[in-house]
């Protein structure tokens, strides 16, 4: 969810007459499930507020026969939304965090981050292949993905398929899937499906050996950029990794932290800028700047291996397609 410095004020006081918050949102129908949700929550904290929905449009949602590595354009998905809290037309925006730019606009904050869902993607088989796995189908099968993060580590792990982009929201996806018959399987986040209610048509979860998933917001939909992160005994585990388009090149890393989180520690909202918005309770700063600088470090190790070179490479590639 991210909201200009407006949202933040709105959110204070509840004079005589009830304030009205606006939200900004997309119009597909798992960006407004996941607003209500966030309305929800703020509804229960602030009672005294009303809130009012404004769903809108994007780039994205219009452009959808095209890639979206090869659109060229940075904010698919959040442009509109920006202009409209820009123009002071709504209070806050709702939206993914993978679908904000990797800096956003000045004047611009990240007003709060929920508990994250599921962070692993899905695989999503035509009705003739259940019961199948990526591994399973036979050779030659199209799988469908718009991101160039998961095509390119699947092509390494399962090189008798064949990735090819697909694009719509989750519904347009699973009607091209059903409907149509170029595509054997879809990959999706496995949280779209949860909070569409559409569990039941998963039918592989990809594990960290198979794809590794997205980091919160780095590298948009062009760059096959991915992570796996894990807690245990008290180190935070980060592997983080880059491909070549085809997964023919590929460089992995990890490294780890250690996170001291001592119990009865509550934080209130941080005054660091570059922590904006993120109320941690019960974990305290040292801890959210370990895991910060662990990012950091494993970024720069990957860097000075020469993952710069793979993915000017595969900048390259994209564009010349």
């Amino acid at each position: 969810m991210s909201g200009n410095g407006t949202a933040a004020a709105a959110a204070e006081g509840n004079g005589p007459k009830m304030r009205v918050i606006r939200v900004g949102t997309r119009k597909s129908q798992l960006a407004r499930i996941q607003t209500d949700s966030v309305v929800a929550m703020l509804k229960a904290l602030y009672p005294g507020l009303q809130f009012e929905i404004v769903a809108m449009s994007t780039t994205g949602d219009k452009i959808l026969d095209t890639a979206l590595s090869k659109i060229g354009e940075k904010s698919l998905f959040t442009k509109e939304l920006e202009h409209a809290l820009e123009k002071n037309e709504v209070d806050l925006v709702v939206h993914s965090l993978k679908d904000l730019p990797t800096v956003l606009p000045p004047g611009f904050t990240i007003g709060a981050i929920c508990k994250r869902e599921n962070p692993y993607d899905a695989v999503v088989f035509h009705p003739k292949f259940v019961g199948k796995t990526l591994e399973t189908l036979p050779e030659k099968s199209v799988v469908g993905t718009s991101s160039l993060r998961r095509a390119a580590q699947l092509q390494r792990k399962f090189p008798h398929l064949e990735f090819r982009s697909i694009r719509g929201n989750l519904n347009t996806r699973l009607r091209k899937l059903d409907e149509l018959q170029e595509f054997s399987a879809i990959i999706l986040a496995a949280a779209g499906l949860q909070r569409m209610g559409w569990q039941h048509r998963v039918g592989q979860i990809l594990h960290p050996e198979e794809c590794m998933y997205a980091v919160g917001q780095e590298g948009g939909c062009s760059v096959p950029v991915a992570v796996h992160t894990a807690m245990k005994d008290g180190q935070l585990y980060l592997t983080g990794g880059v491909w070549s388009l085809d997964g023919s090149d590929s460089m992995q890393e990890t490294m780890q932290a250690t996170i001291h989180i001592t119990a009865q520690h509550e934080d209130g909202p941080e005054d660091d800028p570059q922590l904006v918005g993120i109320t941690a309770r019960n974990i305290p700063r040292e801890a959210q700047l370990a895991a910060e600088n662990l990012g950091i470090s494993l970024a720069s190790l990957l860097l000075n291996k020469g993952a710069k070179n793979i993915l000017d490479v595969a900048r390259q590639l994209n564009d010349a397609h």
